[in-house]
């Protein structure tokens, strides 16, 4: 695929992203982080728990426009645990302690995420 190919991919994935409401958005987000914490321990799966991850970095750039100012903080710090992950997936990937402490850190991201998308509230 070329690189003008990958960027209408993104740029229609963001168009579609973008079209729902903010709660809708925080809620597809927690459920890529919950993936990725199912994910991540199953060795077959690398590559996909690597694709979700550098997914779910977009996701938190496109949320994060329209948050509240302590979603949007909590946002960057999420976003910079999803950049660390992905820089460092192959020394993850490589170490099951590690992969097994992301997938509880994706988990907890994804109740909190949940949390703050106010989905939750009946």
């Amino acid at each position: 695929m070329n690189v003008n190919g990958d960027r209408a991919k993104l740029d229609a994935r963001k168009e579609r992203y973008l079209r729902d409401p903010l709660p809708v958005r925080l809620g597809n987000l927690a459920s890529n982080l919950a993936r990725i914490g199912s994910i991540v321990t199953q060795p077959d799966l690398g590559e996909a728990a690597r694709r979700v991850i550098r997914e779910s970095k977009h996701f938190v750039e496109w949320a994060g426009r329209d948050a509240e100012l302590q979603v949007q903080i909590e946002l960057v710090e999420l976003q910079r645990q999803l950049a660390r992950w992905h820089f460092k997936w192959p020394e993850i990937w490589n170490d099951l302690e590690k992969r097994t402490s992301v997938a509880a850190q994706a988990g907890a991201w994804s109740q909190k995420i949940l949390e703050r998308s106010g989905l939750l509230k009946t």
